[in-house]
């Protein structure tokens, strides 16, 4: 097929017999975003774009996506977080060199103390912290074996992190190291679900569906016999399936891996985090969140807001992450049903609870992009909003 996204959903549109004028009806993006496409005047679009013109064209949405859907990050980012990447990457010796060699146990607390940093999305101190942190991790690692596990859990947290502020190539290499050095097919799969998230924020459907795919069927429990850390590393992975798939136009597909997902999550009775690891948090309310955000893929603001009615609002926190992006959800749902203010008010509380997280979603760029297009006048709240997320007023 060829490389160019217009170029593909210009064909696919005119296999089906359809005019630029019927696929803007049939799937409710512009005539004028559908023409600059098919024109060259854009080279892309976002996923959920993409994700209605095939919805309407009756293809998967890898019929149409180009390679990398969603921007990297920005040269600001970049620069704030060279120092870690560096630090990544930097060859080094077993740490003799230094004054004070690093132990294993110094190394073990160390992490043990930015733990919260990441599970609070506090990113101006792990940008401090970082990169002592990984280079005394990566001397620890090269002559204690207790020292490559505690290196492996820092990949872990830091390719998440890397994923989170989109910096995607160094996100790639930290995780891959990181399952490269896992000891078990459990820890893998805390890598994998990760990685499966790298590729579903660069519009790689294919990718993050095979690549979920084969680590599901691999590390599926016996029900009746399973761990807690085998159901919770098996569901997440059956989660991260279903994202995947209901992107890619393949809903049936998202409610199976969905279904089964739930049924992990109601064996555990309740939510459980594997040694407190937040990365791996689980069970029905984390399913009920991702329930969610099928819905949304769907455009189904109606059913977002039924669900989100049903999910606990306090004393429930399975990853910041994900309460926030669920939150995101919310807020657009009633963006699209021109609920502005309740809208304003979901985006202000994500906005107090995590005001470092917020700036880097392009996501929450969108819908207030779509609030402001929908009001006359903007509030104070909105212009506020508009400054943090770096949308244009």
């Amino acid at each position: 097929m060829p490389a160019n996204l217009g170029d593909r959903l210009r064909n696919v549109r005119k296999r089906r017999g359809m005019t630029q004028q019927g696929l803007a009806r049939a799937s409710g993006v512009s005539l004028s975003l559908i023409r600059k496409l098919e024109q060259g005047e854009r080279q892309d679009t976002r996923l959920e774009t993409a994700r209605l013109l095939a919805a309407a064209l009756r293809v998967p949405t890898m019929c149409l996506v180009a390679d990398s859907m969603e921007d990297g990050a920005s040269s600001t980012t970049l620069d704030q977080w060279s120092a870690v990447r560096e630090a990544l990457t930097a060859p080094l010796g077993d740490g003799a060199e230094l004054d004070e060699p690093p132990t294993v146990q110094g190394v073990r607390d160390a992490l043990g103390a930015a733990v919260p940093l990441f599970a609070g999305d506090r990113f101006a101190e792990l940008r401090t912290v970082l990169p002592p942190l990984l280079r005394d991790a990566d001397a620890m690692a090269r002559i204690d074996p207790e020292g490559r596990a505690v290196r492996v859990r820092l990949l872990q947290l830091t390719g998440w992190l890397l994923v989170q502020t989109r910096q995607f190539e160094a996100a790639e290499w930290c995780l891959g190291a990181a399952l490269d050095g896992s000891a078990d097919r459990l820890q893998g799969a805390c890598t994998v679900s990760t990685m499966c998230w790298l590729l579903l924020r660069q519009g790689k459907l294919g990718e993050a569906r095979e690549l979920a795919t084969r680590w599901a069927d691999d590390t599926e429990p016996r029900l009746s016999r399973a761990t807690p850390d085998e159901l919770s590393a098996w569901g997440w992975l059956l989660l991260r399936l279903s994202a995947a798939a209901v992107r890619d136009n393949r809903p049936e597909e998202a409610d199976d891996a969905l279904r089964l997902a739930h049924s992990a999550a109601v064996a555990l009775k309740g939510e459980f985090a594997p040694g407190g690891d937040f990365l791996r948090a689980f069970g029905p309310v984390t399913v009920t969140l991702k329930r969610t955000e099928n819905a949304m893929v769907l455009d189904r603001p109606d059913v977002v807001l039924k669900l989100a009615a049903k999910i606990p609002t306090t004393g429930f926190r399975p990853t910041s992450n994900n309460r926030n992006r669920h939150l995101l959800d919310v807020a657009n749902a009633y963006a699209r049903t021109r609920q502005y203010g309740q809208a304003v008010d979901t985006l202000a509380g994500i906005r107090d609870d995590a005001p470092e997280w917020l700036p880097n979603q392009r996501y929450a760029r969108d819908i207030l992009g779509r609030i402001v297009a929908g009001r006359r006048t903007l509030t104070g709240d909105m212009r506020s909003l508009a400054d943090t997320v770096g949308l244009p007023v």
